[in-house]
């Protein structure tokens, strides 16, 4: 089961049921939007979530790229992506979410070839505003799939205030032996895919009000259904990563963690740029900016002398196939090149200053302010900067 064969399995089994497929839109929100980058299948309807008709009717399916810095520091474990696509198919005031269970029970079982003995879900088990999620735990009891209630982890929101709603995660084994314990006990059982019963409005008080229409989204993320389904210990094994696994460690010798992380940094800031987007002071730039520094930061602690420059033209043409962006690898290399040569003059200023003896031991707050006031030197570079160089 390799990329293309699981988007097309996902999308075709919603396209038979109604789904229109919509085109994943850009990394960028629209202007109104204060939110840097989409986090989320979901972010990009929200208004058709909160009523409005959607001109291409109540029923979807598409896969979005989505970026999120919010696990930054996580990223060179197994799992955590900075840059990622979700699998997500919505009904809008439609059907009811016991269908949107049963169509991802029968996708799971016989479109992906799970076998039913390797689920586990989690159901919505209620809290002070509202009750417990029957509706799903009979459907789940129906199918023959076991059930765990959890409060907190089955509330799905995108935010302190606006759409939000009780879901349903689905579990799938991924140990050695046979399946054992449940998802809130044995890390082995892995969330692939979550179903929102999106039913609510959050206020600003915290109070709920009903939406207007009941809602199902469901969210699964590619790269981690990838892992699960090819057999994987992780998400840079997968075939997805095959370019990026054959020929980057023949470039830097990297330890996992560090291999993960610039291969990751330098994935995301691909698609960054690809969308448009160009390294700057504030806002998504500086987002774009911080990956790539953060990659210079690991390639250059053992060698200052490797360089974008070298990066094989494939890998770049790979990601931007891949993720449907315009624009051509030299554009692309060009902006990182570029970056890369700001942050080394930027590198040689600040371990200068650095230098000096009252920076030499730890730095207090004040030593920061002034350090980024006056030299222009971040936190987090003065922390890549010590790291580089002890």
């Amino acid at each position: 089961m390799n990329t293309d064969r699981t988007l097309r399995t996902f999308t075709d089994f919603y396209v038979e049921r109604g789904h229109h497929l919509i085109t994943g839109s850009t990394l960028l929100p629209p202007p109104s939007d204060p939110v840097l980058f989409t986090t989320s299948g979901m972010h990009p309807l929200t208004p058709y979530l909160e009523g409005r008709p959607h001109p291409q009717g109540r029923r979807l399916v598409n896969v979005q790229r989505c970026l999120r810095t919010t696990d930054l520091e996580e990223v060179g474990d197994p799992t955590h992506l900075t840059v990622f696509e979700m699998l997500g198919s919505w009904s809008l005031g439609d059907y009811d979410h016991s269908r949107s269970l049963r169509w991802g029970h029968e996708l799971l079982r016989d479109g992906f070839g799970i076998p039913q003995r390797h689920l586990y879900v989690t159901v919505f088990g209620g809290d002070d505003q509202v009750g417990p999620d029957t509706e799903s735990l009979r459907t789940w009891e129906e199918l023959g799939v076991p059930v765990e209630p959890t409060v907190e982890d089955n509330w799905w929101s995108n935010g302190p205030v606006g759409p939000c709603g009780p879901d349903s995660e689905i579990f799938v084994w991924t140990g050695d032996t046979p399946p054992e314990g449940s998802p809130t006990t044995d890390p082995r059982w892995v969330e692939v895919w979550n179903h929102v019963g999106m039913r609510y409005r959050r206020q600003e008080d915290g109070s709920l009000s009903p939406l207007s229409q009941q809602n199902i989204d469901t969210g699964m993320g590619l790269e981690r259904l990838l892992t699960v389904l090819q057999g994987r210990g992780s998400v840079y094994e997968t075939d997805l990563f095959e370019p990026w696994t054959r020929l980057l460690p023949r470039l830097w010798d990297l330890d996992e963690p560090s291999f993960r992380l610039v291969c990751d940094h330098l994935r995301s800031g691909v698609v960054v740029i690809g969308d448009g987007v160009r390294p700057s002071p504030t806002g998504r730039g500086y987002v774009l900016r911080r990956l790539v520094r953060r990659l210079l930061t690991t390639l250059w602690q053992q060698d200052r002398g490797r360089t974008l420059s070298d990066l094989p033209r494939e890998l770049v043409e790979h990601t931007l196939d891949h993720f449907r962006l315009p624009g051509g690898t030299g554009p692309v290399l060009d902006v990182l090149l570029e970056e890369e040569g700001r942050f080394g003059k930027l590198l040689d200023r600040g371990h200068r200053v650095l230098s000096r003896p009252q920076y030499r031991g730890q730095l207090s707050e004040e030593d920061y302010h002034y350090l980024h006031d006056t030299h222009g030197l971040p936190r987090d570079l003065v922390v890549g900067l010590r790291s580089l160089h002890g």
